[in-house]
């Protein structure tokens, strides 16, 4: 329960905050309005102690994280996201990389002797590397590594891949499942209000074409993740829009694993000129989706986003996942700014950074399935 000198004080000073926590404590839903309501009045100290209590009833002090690394087949792309710092266009692609299969299968058989579980795969949209190509890369690695989790392409990437070679969801999910494919990543989410997405990424999929993919993913039986871009230009109201049409989705399928916040960055990309979130604007961000998201198992802090230090603050606010040591392998973060200029940590120095938090540490898998505990 949460300390009873502290929900006095609430009772004190908000009366509509206490009805919120009154809610969270007996386990019931919130509303959009209460979920206005925390952020436009709700003290980070209120909010966190409010998603501690979420995340202790649901895991304990259990903090997850997994051994992986990324693949970007390719920062070359055809659409020109405003938020973006990593992709290229494609009439200027020699500024740009582009992993043959080859290439990406050497990187897979770098990791033959290590304990790794998943290999995640996510990267521009190239017009060259089509559903053939991608069939031909997870198939090949399936075959060299039966034992490793493919999780890959964001539903960017799908829709695109799906509509050129004329196939429905349906249908492309099916062929890239059959080849190996075992679960999706959650980018290309970013903010699913149309007023919001037609100004930072209005050429690529809509926000309804992203829950489609993921929708018609859960399905067909696979897992997937969900991400919010904030910090830009939106609302708490189209912050709220996007969460709400997350945990519609999920009460359908309970097919999502965890739901990850990514912070805008805004070093060398077009919304340069708007400033970053503060870290308590961030913390109180993590409590709240932990508090609205009651049917999200796991709310994850991608720590080569946040720098270590500031996902370590996260796991106090409702967070229960730092994902995986990445080995340096994403330059997502790293162009647009983080402080993670080389996203890497051992498993040990993960284990250490959440013990240093009070929090017991999990290795997982890509399903949360436990591997070893620390």
């Amino acid at each position: 329960m949460i300390n009873s000198a502290f929900y006095n004080k609430v009772l004190l000073e908000n009366s509509e905050l206490s009805k919120i926590a009154e809610k969270v404590i007996q386990n019931e839903r919130i509303t959009d309005a209460d979920c206005l309501q925390l952020f436009e009045h709700g003290s980070l100290a209120f909010v966190g102690a409010l998603a501690n209590h979420v995340r202790e009833q649901k895991h304990g002090d259990i903090t997850y994280f997994n051994r992986n690394f990324h693949i970007e087949p390719t920062n070359v792309c055809v659409f020109s996201c405003a938020f973006c710092s990593y992709s290229r266009l494609y009439a200027h692609k020699e500024e740009g990389w582009e992993l043959s299969i080859d290439q990406m299968l050497d990187i897979v058989k770098s990791y033959d002797e290590k304990p790794v579980t998943e290999v995640h795969i996510v990267g521009g949209v190239h017009p060259k590397m089509n559903m053939a190509y991608f069939i031909e890369l997870i198939s090949k690695i399936k075959n060299h590594r039966p034992d490793l989790h493919i999780k890959a392409f964001t539903a960017v990437e799908l829709d695109y891949m799906f509509r050129k070679a004329k196939l429905s969801t349906r249908e492309g999910l099916e062929q890239l499942k059959a080849a190996g494919l075992q679960s999706l990543p959650g980018g290309g989410a970013e903010l699913f209000h149309p007023d919001i997405r037609k100004v930072i990424a209005g050429d690529k999929v809509s926000g309804e074409g992203w829950l489609e993919i993921h929708e018609t993913a859960h399905q067909l039986g696979m897992h997937s993740n969900a991400t919010m871009l904030y910090g830009h230009m939106e609302t708490y109201e189209h912050r709220i829009d996007h969460m709400r049409k997350l945990r519609d989705l999920q009460d359908r399928t309970k097919g999502f694993n965890t739901f990850i916040p990514l912070k805008f960055r805004n070093a060398n990309n077009d919304m340069s000129h708007i400033s970053e979130s503060s870290t308590n604007e961030d913390l109180r961000l993590y409590a709240i989706s932990r508090i609205y998201l009651d049917n999200f198992p796991h709310i994850k802090a991608y720590w080569p986003m946040l720098g270590r230090q500031n996902a370590q603050l996260t796991l106090s606010f409702g967070v229960n996942d730092i994902d995986g040591t990445i080995d340096d392998s994403t330059k997502i973060y790293s162009m647009a700014g983080s402080e993670e200029q080389t996203p890497t940590m051992t498993t040990e120095e993960l284990v250490t950074l959440i013990k240093q938090a009070n929090k017991k540490a999990v290795e997982r898998d890509t399903l949360y399935q436990v591997i070893n505990e620390f």
